[in-house]
């Protein structure tokens, strides 16, 4: 490891080390434009020059470019080096607009800070500027190009880190624009990072534009809410309104950068429709009737029904400390533990993905992009993970291998091997991948299995591989074969990880909740519709958007004596609701979650919670008359759980007086070694896993499928990155930006029905049917039909799944609707 002097103080690094990054290790932070530690050095903007006194390199040089070597002497202060900075700091000016006050850049400006630490104030040059025209980028991104300074930071994410090539440098010399050949919405789902890689205005944040400086803001540390993978961010509010969601950078999650879902998708918290007071049957009560109210619903339907009437549901999207607290209220009245799905088939695969994980095999985003084999199963990066599908690019930028199996029509920002069969011969197909690629069935193939021997090799020729396996799709038991095989890996010297992707932010933590006495959600309504269930509570749930038969659910609703609903969302379970407390949300409150590989993470609350002061005031001036009280405060879920036991008659001291750690270390057996003085925790591994006798589950994946049939198409209802996550469909920009649903079909398939690219087709599924535009791709699996569980297609009509369809009663729609 060479050692370096910078400005007289040494320091030891690792071999391959810029010098720029070299002294920053010593807290000497010296001026960058175009240089990015994800990017890497471009040698663009030069205002990274410093002085090489001694060793191998002297003279004036660019600290982006040059590796530390042993013997280097560099002084970052040398006249010289300082002289030349203010040049190339004045030469960057030339063409700069004099915009700061109407800039969204201004004030956390990079340009802005360099010319000032570079001591140039006074514009010398009297020419004209050059000027260039902006571009219309779509809803997200604002063009600004008079601001550009020609760093390339913006072009090498896009086009490198990213692998997107509708952006990126036109013209030449002087001219260079960076832009798009013709104006239209960037197509890349990471387009958002722009914003933060550009050290100008030139990209900036067209939601929020002109809305706040960066010094009005209060500003926290968060995890995004809309995947299973927890990548932190860093949320902007004011005056009580989110204003802004950025990149936060954590080198073992998402690194520096955040999919477009997670930096727009917060506008949930500001709607204008969203719950703010409590309810009573639809009349708007204050808090105390509120909780009275509804704990005298709950007291009524016990003594009428006993402690089994009463019912409680709960999501992934619930914080750990209020799935904890929602368990003691249960656990204290007798009422059982809550339901945590409602899609029970699926929970039961995440319940088997997070038993098999443990320290030994659990991979994060940042092990991924050190692999040199990615085998992804069961998963689609883009639509599910959008950040999963970054890391995968990092691993092909490094010269690693993806290869996906999975019915679905992949597309990813990479050149990549690609598998499609049916969800029931993943398991099976998985377990033959692991047998083919094991040293001992070296050399032989599979003779009707040809992309699958060569997947297999790249399996066996790999050191560092990764196994990405979703949970997502029915009929798809491959979480035993994953586990297996990876640990099967590990016994032939290689260095495996494997990745679980889970459905929702939380899910990790409420498959943790001790198990609901081995019932289902399909047993829940079962038991409201014969009388069983009188009373349900739900907590941060919206079942009637998450189950497959909306009706059947909204009738069992109906027979219930008492619906008690706490939640943020203007949800369709709200509207029902015959009682209503709303709750804050992980902007408000702040929340703990457990991600996909149980990393444990805290949400710091941003604001204090209340009304916008936009929706007070109508967009005008806000009241000028000073109250003691917040309009429309909400309270953490798990605050008014402990409230609600309280005013159920439990002694405080059953539901805790303590931080909400307190609660979370008692309900839940794998967090209890974690010391509540310690909360919030940030990073700490939860990993409970137990690994289980290699083999003991391969074989029996696949076999018990369904023969398929020629004449039937089975639907599979999948995600889409914009419109099908819960959260952000409630976002404005993100439904602006989202793609009309369509239906996908295998090209031959549609073909031989005599159906084209484009028609617009009836599909008898459900009680009334759909009408959808139809897709079609090459690349799928046959013997399928895909469907977006997108927020405008009423999929909650199609009943349980799988659903298997007539491919001969698909009818195409002509122009007049016939």
């Amino acid at each position: 490891m060479p050692t370096i002097i910078i400005d007289d103080r040494p320091v030891e690094v690792e071999s391959g080390t810029k010098v720029i990054d070299a002294a920053e290790q010593l807290g000497i932070m010296i001026p960058r434009f175009c240089y990015h530690p994800a990017l890497g050095a471009v040698g663009a903007c030069r205002v990274c020059a410093v002085k090489f006194v001694d060793g191998p390199v002297k003279g004036i040089r660019m600290s982006c470019i040059v590796e530390a070597k042993d013997g280097m002497v560099v002084s970052t202060s040398d006249p010289e080096a300082i002289d030349f900075r203010r040049h190339v700091i004045e030469w960057l000016m030339l063409n700069h607009p004099h915009d700061c006050p109407v800039c969204d850049e201004g004030g956390h400006c990079l340009l802005q800070e360099e010319t000032v630490s570079g001591g140039h104030g006074i514009r010398k040059y009297p020419g004209p500027k050059r000027t260039y025209l902006d571009q219309d980028l779509g809803l997200l991104v604002q063009h600004e190009m008079n601001r550009c300074i020609h760093c390339y930071r913006c072009s090498g994410f896009y086009q490198d880190y990213a692998g997107y090539r509708d952006l990126g440098a036109l013209q030449i010399a002087s001219n260079v624009y960076f832009g798009r050949f013709t104006d239209g919405r960037l197509e890349s789902p990471f387009a958002g990072n722009l914003i933060d890689v550009c050290p100008t205005g030139v990209y900036t944040d067209r939601p929020s534009r002109y809305k706040a400086r960066r010094w009005n803001l209060e500003r926290s540390p968060s995890v995004c809410p809309h995947c299973s993978l927890g990548c932190n961010t860093m949320a902007s509010a004011r005056y009580r309104e989110l204003i802004r969601q950025e990149a936060r950078r954590n080198d073992a999650v998402n690194g520096h950068f955040i999919c477009d879902r997670g930096r727009y998708g917060f506008a949930f918290a500001n709607r204008p429709d969203r719950p703010r007071q409590p309810k009573k049957l639809g009349r708007p009560v204050d808090w105390a009737e509120g909780l009275e109210s509804l704990s005298g619903g709950l007291r009524a339907v016990e003594q009428a029904s006993g402690a089994a009437g009463i019912a409680t549901l709960t999501s992934g999207r619930a914080g750990l400390e209020t799935l904890a607290m929602l368990k003691r209220l249960s656990r204290l009245q007798g009422w059982g533990s809550p339901l945590v799905a409602v899609d029970s088939a699926r929970h039961k695969r995440v319940l088997r993905a997070i038993e098999r994980l443990d320290e030994d095999l659990a991979c994060s985003l940042a092990g991924i992009e050190e692999s040199d084999f990615v085998l992804v199963i069961g998963a689609d990066p883009i639509n599910e993970a959008p950040m999963l599908a970054l890391a995968l690019r990092q691993v092909f930028r490094r010269g690693g291998r993806v290869a996906v199996v999975d019915p679905r029509p992949i597309t990813l920002p990479l050149d990549f091997e690609h598998l499609a069969i049916p969800p029931a011969e993943l398991g099976s197909a998985l377990s033959r991948l692991f047998a083919c690629a094991s040293a001992e069935e070296e050399g032989k193939t599979w003779e009707k299995e040809e992309d699958e021997s060569g997947i297999a090799a790249l399996l066996r020729g790999s050191e560092r591989p990764v196994v990405v396996c979703g949970t997502g799709l029915p009929e798809a038991e491959i979480q035993d074969p994953a586990a297996d095989g990876v640990r099967s890996l590990a016994g032939q010297g290689k260095v495996p990880g494997l990745f679980f992707l889970l459905p929702e932010v939380n899910s990790f933590g409420a498959a943790l909740l001790p198990a609901a006495d081995g019932h289902a959600f399909e047993d829940m309504v079962t038991a409201i519709e014969r009388g069983e269930i009188r009373g349900l509570l739900i907590v941060e749930s919206d079942p009637l958007a998450m189950y497959h038969d909306r009706q059947r659910l909204e009738r069992a609703f109906g027979r219930l004596e008492f619906l008690a609903v706490l939640d943020y969302l203007p949800s369709a379970t709200v509207s029902l609701a015959h009682h209503l407390l709303p709750t804050a949300c992980l902007f408000e409150c702040g929340a703990s979650f457990i991600n996909q590989e149980g990393r444990l993470q805290f949400a710091a609350p941003v604001h204090q919670g209340g009304l916008p002061v936009r929706q007070v005031s109508g967009g005008g001036h806000p009241p000028r008359i000073f109250t003691n009280e917040i309009p429309g405060e909400p309270k953490s879920a798990w605050e008014v759980l402990q409230a609600l036991g309280r005013a159920c008659g439990l002694e405080a001291a059953e539901m805790g007086t303590a931080s909400a750690w307190e609660a979370v270390a008692g309900e839940i057996p794998a967090l209890a070694g974690l010391a509540p003085k310690l909360y919030p925790f940030d990073g700490a591994r939860v990993l409970a896993g137990r690994p289980g006798p290699p083999g003991s589950h391969a074989q029996s994946a696949g076999d018990s499928r369904r023969p398929a049939s020629p004449d039937l198409l089975e639907v599979l209802l999948v995600e889409q990155t914009f419109g099908s996550e819960e959260l952000a469909s409630y976002s404005e920009v993100i439904q602006e930006v989202e793609e009309e649903p369509c239906a996908v079909m295998q090209a031959d398939e549609a073909g031989a029905l005599g159906l084209s690219h484009g028609d617009r087709v009836r599909l008898p599924i459900g009680r009334e049917g759909i009408e959808i535009p139809l897709r079609l791709e090459a690349h799928m699996a046959a013997g399928a039909i895909l469907l977006p569980r997108h927020r405008r297609l009423d999929w909650q009509q199609f009943g349980k799944q799988p659903v298997r369809l007539p491919a001969a009663r698909i009818r195409k729609i002509d122009s007049q609707g016939g």
